[in-house]
């Protein structure tokens, strides 16, 4: 059988942490952040976890 490639582009967008959560950069925080409060702006630095069968399909393209 051959092996499953890893999808690149989810590679670049998601992490899979040691304990199999899946982890993602919030959207809208690029550009434009002036308009934006510095509360808006902290929170959109954390990173944000993914839950559901949208991870389980994200684990699956990454090969996990």
């Amino acid at each position: 059988m051959p092996k499953q490639k890893t999808r690149k582009s989810v590679l670049k967008r998601f992490k899979v942490t040691k304990t199999g959560k899946v982890i993602r950069r919030g959207s809208f925080a690029r550009h434009l952040n002036a308009k934006k409060t510095k509360k808006r702006q902290r929170r959109q630095r954390v990173p944000k976890l993914v839950t559901g069968k949208i991870a389980k399909k994200i684990k699956k393209t990454l090969g996990y």
